[in-house]
């Protein structure tokens, strides 16, 4: 079997934790603070876990990353 090529953009965007999850960074941060309210930019620190169905997406992308 040939190897399997990693997407470049999901191994510099994403982690794989001990249990299997999908680790991101907080998504609406960029720009725009003004608008956002303190409570938003307060819990939007640091990275989050994706959803089921976002981790069904981006697992085939990174086949060695299990």
């Amino acid at each position: 079997m040939p190897k399997l090529k990693t997407k470049s953009s999901c191994k510099k965007r994403f982690k794989v934790t001990a249990k299997g999850r999908i680790k991101a960074g907080q998504a609406g941060k960029r720009h725009g603070m003004i608008k956002r309210t303190n409570k938003f930019i307060r819990d939007a620190r640091g990275t989050t876990t994706l959803s089921k169905a976002d981790e069904q997406i981006i697992k085939p992308m990174m086949p060695y990353a299990r």
